[in-house]
């Protein structure tokens, strides 16, 4: 749980870091319609290849990245297992416990985990290089024209900004009740599964309560200090767009060319 990588920010400086957030958001969202163009060995390529150079480019330390997405690995292998069983497009490659493997199975398994994988992971490189407080001024700022139909785009970009600083402090603290449990003599590894059911129950009714506590001091905190919901408030950093956004966006259209010249 240490190692759980959604919603932790690291600090740093590298091009990624130094992106207007508007930036890294806007580009995550056509990367996330980009990635379903892809139907070719090509197109594939350079969308990995682009995920990598993005990730190599945080500086932020491979091995962090992939112990972070280790509960990922689970959905990604269940998905391509799910396409050999379920897809029979093509020619019968082998059998395995009596079902038969097909060549379009393997490869539409495959494509389909790749996409997944560089989905998850282009998307934690949002949250490792962009501080809570900047995503909720780029969502506010790219949601404002919603305002003119009064939109809570205040309330939303916040609400999204607290969720995922959360993310990190409960599983920290289900890491700590788990292991206040298991010296207790609660197992939550072996046993039948009914068994290891009811073991949780423990876990989570401590865990439900610290975090309604926390939710509870927050708004008093957020009430203390004069908290009225957007309106007339200010920002003590104005987002502005450099040269190096430009950058990213004409690297990211080259990409999205390359994409359509491979495509088949």
């Amino acid at each position: 749980m240490n190692n759980f990588i959604v919603g932790q920010y690291v600090p740093g400086e590298s091009f990624i870091h130094r992106l207007d957030p508007r930036t890294k958001i806007a580009l995550i969202f056509f990367f996330v319609i980009i990635v379903f163009f892809a139907n070719s060995v090509g197109s594939y390529g350079i969308l990995t290849l682009f995920a990598f150079t993005v990730t190599i480019s945080t500086r932020i330390k491979p091995t962090f990245i992939l112990k972070g997405l280790t509960p990922v690995w689970f959905l990604i292998v269940f998905t391509f297992i799910l396409h050999l069983i379920v897809t029979k497009e093509g020619n019968v490659l082998f059998e395995v416990l009596g079902y038969s493997i097909y060549s379009g199975a393997l490869i539409q398994g495959f494509a389909i985990s790749l996409r997944f994988f560089l989905l998850i992971l282009i998307t934690s490189m949002l949250t490792l290089t962009t501080t809570p407080i900047e995503i909720t001024d780029a969502i506010e700022t790219l949601l404002g024209p919603l305002k003119k139909v009064r939109f809570p785009v205040h309330e939303l970009a916040l609400m999204m900004s607290i969720s995922l600083r959360f993310i990190p402090t409960l599983m920290q603290e289900t890491e700590k009740i788990s292991k206040a449990q298991a010296s207790r003599g609660v197992d939550f590894r072996t046993g039948p599964l009914k068994e290891r059911i009811q073991a949780v129950v423990p876990l989570l009714v401590p865990l439900f309560v610290s975090a309604f506590k926390r939710a509870e001091e927050l708004a008093m905190a957020m009430e203390a200090r004069g908290y009225r919901g957007g309106e007339g408030r200010t920002k003590l950093r104005e987002l502005r767009t450099q040269s190096i956004d430009f950058v990213a966006y004409g690297i990211f259209i080259l990409v999205v060319i390359g994409i359509f010249i491979w495509r088949k």
